[in-house]
């Protein structure tokens, strides 16, 4: 895959240095990858391999694809998110 070098993660609305190295961490290395993926499925992935992944970087994943910022996402969105988080069996505790 040829990425463009224009193309980093980090320049991502609302993804810091931590949520990006994160990403990369279990694969995601670009803006397109990460707008291709389900991102409760990151998620998942994230929870799975990083110790300490809170919700917080579910709300950044979403705000990123959609181009918005987290708090935005959290203060809007944040019950059907705990929600589904819960039917995956990945709610907060």
């Amino acid at each position: 895959m040829t990425m463009d070098a224009q193309e980093r993660l980090i320049d991502m609305q609302g993804l810091g240095p931590v949520t990006a190295a994160w990403l990369e961490q279990i694969g995601i290395l670009c803006p397109a990858q990460l707008r291709a993926a389900e991102p409760f499925d990151v998620y998942a992935r994230l929870k799975a391999r990083i110790p300490g992944v809170n919700i917080l970087a579910l709300y950044a994943i979403i705000g990123a694809i959609e181009g918005r910022h987290w708090q935005d996402i959290k203060r809007e969105r944040r019950a059907d998110i705990v929600l589904r988080l819960d039917q995956l069996g990945l709610a907060p505790r």
